[in-house]
């Protein structure tokens, strides 16, 4: 008989087990394209004129006062792109990049929302419509179905949460980062014998410990010890505690990179991050944003390797909700603004270029006199990607994806083809 203690470490452990990355090797065998893409969002706006600053605007030290950053060059000062722009030295990892061509910028980029709420704009970003609510899932769910996604698991979410741009209908896998002890394969045994008389949350059991395993393939562990029998092994998934953020966030981005790579894994994955509201202490070369920069740097610059020669056929969008205020307030920090900044990296990104208008940041060219004017709806280069590198039909993408948005045409050019 199972003791008490047993039957809740048991129920605790099948909880933690459901939440198991799965492997999309249960995902994609036989997808149309071999392309990946992953949406990176980053919740709290993130203050696009410091991530990629117009250094080259005449207005931009006007307006930027105690926050404008140092010219390239200079100590502390940006990382040149074209003259005009400049990267933040805490993005100094993704440089090299933009000298490979395989960086872009997409300045002064917004969704159709003019208004200045976190939860609001969060969800139009996400929903891929005008309204806040108006649909109750989201465009990346909604673009996975055109391509076989009712019949394989080619979606991956990546973080404790699944956003709601990857919630709908249809069905993606999950890696969550794992909080609670390991756990070895003893203890499943005996998980396994109590479960044995109920169907379903046996065969739920069996579906996350071989996920778990298969995941664990993907990321590299070995499945086998030197005699070739079977290795006790504990299914050690990502584990953050007593590491710091940019290296519990490389870890995380390095474990998605490979779930990507699997040959038979998922194509289109989701990272979901926070901290990026900077009322405060916004900092310059240095302080709070820096270091969110740099620990933002320390993931996404992991992915080359991470994904190996799969990297050559990714793309990577990274994103916000709205952009900042041009001007620094009372707090040394920035308020809630309109225009962003969007990223645009991978071997299959026709970088080393700017790809949309710049609308400057002269005090007639502000936003309500406040704000960088949004020059480019997200949805272009959303659909730009899911059109020319994930393959989804046009029209599917203006009917079910996007609803609505025909007026937004996808960017050209986005990719190599």
């Amino acid at each position: 008989m199972l003791s008490r203690r047993l039957l809740l470490q048991a129920a605790a452990a099948s909880a933690t087990l459901a939440q198991l990355p799965l492997s999309a090797r249960l995902a994609v065998a036989g997808a149309e394209t071999g392309n990946r893409l992953l949406v990176v969002v980053l919740r709290g706006a993130m203050d696009g004129l410091a991530a990629a600053a117009p250094w080259g605007d005449r207005d931009y030290r006007t307006q930027r006062g105690a926050l404008a950053l140092a010219h390239p060059g200079e100590p502390g000062g940006l990382l040149d792109l074209d003259g005009l722009f400049g990267l933040h030295p805490a993005l100094s990892p993704l440089h090299p990049l933009w000298a490979r061509g395989e960086l872009a910028i997409a300045p002064a980029v917004a969704t159709g929302y003019r208004d200045r709420s976190h939860f609001d704009a969060q969800n139009i970003l996400e929903n891929g419509t005008d309204i806040a609510y108006a649909v109750p899932d989201g465009w990346l769910n909604r673009a996975l179905e055109p391509l076989g996604g009712h019949d394989r698991k080619i979606g991956l979410a990546v973080g404790t949460t699944v956003p709601l741009v990857m919630r709908g209908p249809v069905r993606i896998a999950t890696y969550a980062p794992k909080l609670l002890p390991d756990i070895d394969d003893a203890f499943l045994a005996k998980v396994r014998e109590m479960y044995a008389g109920d169907d379903a949350l046996h065969a739920m059991l069996e579906e996350a410990v071989e996920s778990s395993s298969m995941a664990g393939e993907a990321m590299g562990e070995p499945a086998k010890d030197e005699g070739g029998m079977a290795a006790p092994r504990r299914r050690r998934i990502y584990n953050p505690r007593g590491k710091n953020g940019p290296e519990a966030t490389r870890e995380l981005f390095t474990a998605a990179g490979k779930l990507l790579a699997d040959a038979q894994g998922p194509r289109i994955a989701v990272i979901d991050t926070g901290g990026w509201d900077t009322h405060a202490g916004q900092g310059g070369a240095e302080g709070a944003l820096a270091i969110q920069f740099r620990t933002l740097a320390s993931g996404l610059a992991a992915l080359p390797e991470a994904l190996g020669p799969a990297w050559a056929k990714t793309a990577v969008i990274v994103v916000t909700e709205f952009g900042r205020t041009a001007q620094v307030n009372g707090s040394g920090g920035t308020d809630h603004g309109t225009g962003s900044l969007a990223l645009l990296m991978g071997g299959a990104v026709r970088g080393g270029r700017v790809l949309t208008p710049w609308p400057g940041l002269s005090e007639k060219a502000l936003f309500e006199g406040r704000d960088v004017a949004p020059a480019t709806d997200l949805r272009a280069l959303f659909k730009g990607l899911l059109r020319d590198h994930a393959g989804v039909p046009e029209a599917a993408l203006e009917d079910k994806v996007f609803p609505g948005s025909r007026s937004v045409r996808p960017l050209d050019g986005l990719v190599r083809l």
